[in-house]
């Protein structure tokens, strides 16, 4: 694809995806306000048009939760993974506060009720007690435990602090995590390179208006998640070993993504 094709390509896209966002946020604010399950709903339907706007073709493997709550834990690599999670199931997200302030993508993590939390050992307590009141509630919350996001080549080390919330019960059981794996894996219909990565991983101190135009301008890509077996922290003998284990899993989810070990995907939903 020529840059001059790319570019005009990547416009168009951020044309529509503002039209859809203008036309749907009215509703998901209104549905907020209500207090109606329509509020759960709208985001899904959203970030499935925002897929098929983009070009993200999402290949699912292993089966998500079926209890609510459910605390989903998964590796971090791009504001991509925002996006893609939210087309496949009812979540809001653990994020760090800075978010709530950014330009369009605050309002946006507002109206899908993120956590906010500020990263900071003596704040630790009471954002534990946040998540917990959030999934007393009966909501699913994704967390992403490397602190961080990564280069879309490797997981990073899951901080144990963050698995603090499985330590609490919900309605008297054990709260279900889920780990989950998010692999960025083909561009077009081949494989992704290891070097292509960077164009969809956002990580360091990448500007991020330049690099969703990158992300624009290339061919559709894919994307591979992987719902692993629920747990609870009845299986470990501490929140360190779940974070280790989890972890693990999650690791080994995105290698075997990447490198085609795991067969056939179970779904396929997204950009045709």
């Amino acid at each position: 694809m020529s840059r001059q094709v790319g570019a005009v390509k990547a416009a168009g896209k951020i044309a529509l995806l503002l039209l859809w966002t203008l036309l749907l946020l009215p509703a998901q604010a209104g549905a907020l306000a209500v207090r109606s399950p329509l509020a759960k709903k709208l985001p899904v339907l959203y970030h499935r048009v925002n897929c098929r706007i983009i070009g993200i073709a999402v290949e699912v493997t292993g089966t998500p939760s079926a209890v609510a709550p459910t605390l989903i834990v998964a590796n971090h690599t791009s504001y991509l993974d925002i996006i893609v999670l939210s087309a496949l199931k009812p979540v809001s997200f653990v994020a760090k506060h800075e978010v709530a302030s950014w330009p369009l993508f605050g309002m946006l993590a507002k109206l899908q009720r993120s956590v906010f939390v500020v990263r900071r050992a003596s704040r630790s307590a009471a954002h534990r007690d946040d998540i917990a009141l959030r999934l007393a509630e009966g909501d699913d919350l994704v967390l992403f435990p490397e602190g961080t996001s990564n280069d879309g080549n490797r997981v990073l080390r899951f901080n144990s602090t963050f698995f603090a919330v499985a330590d609490q019960d919900v309605d008297g059981q054990p709260l279900t995590v889920q780990p989950v794996s998010i692999a960025y894996n083909a561009l077009g219909n081949l494989p992704m390179r290891r070097s292509m990565r960077p164009f969809f991983a956002w990580y360091g101190d990448m500007d991020l208006p330049s690099h969703l135009w990158a992300a624009l301008t290339l061919a559709p890509f894919g994307v591979r998640v992987v719902f692993h077996p629920p747990l609870t922290r009845e299986s470990f003998g501490s929140r360190k070993a779940m974070a280790l284990h989890c972890h693990r899993v999650v690791a080994d989810g995105v290698a075997s993504a990447l490198t085609g070990r795991d067969g056939a995907p179970a779904q396929l939903q997204g950009a045709a």
